[in-house]
């Protein structure tokens, strides 16, 4: 089969490009790199040309109030241009849980983007997958300051982002969903305490500091972003770590 891969040169696309063309499918990647912008519709209809399979990988460059428009605008870009294209299968990457924190508007933005995709006219599959390993760096970075980090202790299903390539690959080739299909890590964490060993394995000195107040994931309720009933991956933290 032929998939247009939007978003095809990121962390997840790259690989899920690897991954279908080592399966003899024939997956293109696209990007503003190679001239396709979600947003101005520029390089979209030559894109998904003859393509059986959309994957759009793309994202919000912010995770503020701006990434409702962000989604809405691409979506519809996208979902035109595959129409008329007459491509039978549109996948997209959402998180698991984003229905339940709607103080986020980030997670509100992805509900979005699902929403748009199964009211369109195509048929589809959404993925939903726990928050990657690779972003714990960045989740630690914002709440630095000197000598320590602070983080609250919200419950997190951390999934390698190479178990995220292959699950998407998979739905990808395979079958409409028309539905959702989730994916989660092998092991739950309080967040704080997933800081802690990954500060521990860097060899970093900082200290972690339990505070509920701190960074984006404070004002999520509960354990809505884990799901151990989804498709657990392979990986578990201190492998990928090590």
């Amino acid at each position: 089969m032929k998939f247009a891969v939007i978003g095809g040169t990121g962390l997840i696309g790259s690989q899920v490009v690897k991954i279908l063309n080592a399966a003899g499918h024939m997956a293109v990647p696209h990007s503003q790199s190679t001239g396709v912008d979600v947003i101005s519709g520029q390089g979209l209809d030559e894109a998904v040309a003859g393509a059986d399979v959309v994957v759009n990988l793309t994202n919000s460059p912010t995770f503020d109030e701006a990434s409702p428009a962000f989604f809405q605008t691409s979506m519809d870009n996208l979902l035109t241009a595959a129409r008329k294209s007459g491509a039978g299968h549109f996948v997209i990457l959402s998180i698991v849980g984003a229905d339940q924190v709607p103080e986020l508007d980030y997670y509100r933005a992805k509900v979005l983007q699902e929403d748009i995709l199964a009211a369109g006219p195509i048929p589809y599959s959404i993925i939903r997958a726990t928050q990657f390993m690779e972003f714990m760096d960045a989740v630690l970075s914002w709440t630095a300051d000197g000598d320590t980090v602070r983080l609250p202790a919200t419950p997190i299903q951390p999934i390698a982002s190479k178990d995220v390539a292959d699950a998407v690959a998979e739905v990808a080739a395979g079958t409409p969903l028309n539905g959702i299909h989730s994916i989660g890590g092998p092991e739950i964490f309080p967040l704080d305490e997933l800081g802690r060993i990954t500060l521990s394995h860097k060899g970093d000195n900082r200290t972690v500091v339990t505070d509920p107040t701190a960074g984006m994931f404070a004002v999520v309720k509960g354990d809505v972003l884990t799901d151990m009933d989804a498709h657990l991956a392979p990986t578990h933290y201190a492998d990928w770590l090590s």
